[in-house]
């Protein structure tokens, strides 16, 4: 495996350390719903931009739903070649619950 799955606790460090590039991509009305802050909604216009145009040394912490996802999208991002690759673990409802105590 390329990428990492990180816990919320420490995608918490990681956000204030790393400064990473935040992704979600769950569908848009959920990302327009609630989302993390600073976070990109991902779509194919910004995949395509991101793998030919992006800091390939910047870390990358995506999520999605429930964990799942992100995994494959992190997947997706290694094999091009992105070093620091970060899956965030239960997903947006795993923050969620830390944060808003949903």
């Amino acid at each position: 495996m390329k990428f990492k799955t990180i816990t919320v606790a420490d995608s918490e460090s990681l956000i204030k350390t790393n400064n990473p590039l935040i992704l979600d991509c769950r569908d848009l009305k959920d990302y327009k719903a609630g989302h993390v802050e600073e976070a990109l909604h991902v779509h194919e216009g910004l995949k395509e931009s991101l793998v030919k145009r992006g800091d390939k040394s910047r870390s990358l912490l995506i999520y999605c739903y429930y964990g799942h996802a992100s995994e494959h999208l992190a997947e997706f991002f290694s094999d091009f070649g992105f070093q620091e690759v970060y899956s965030l673990a239960g997903g947006y409802a795993s923050w969620k619950e830390q944060y808003q105590g949903a």
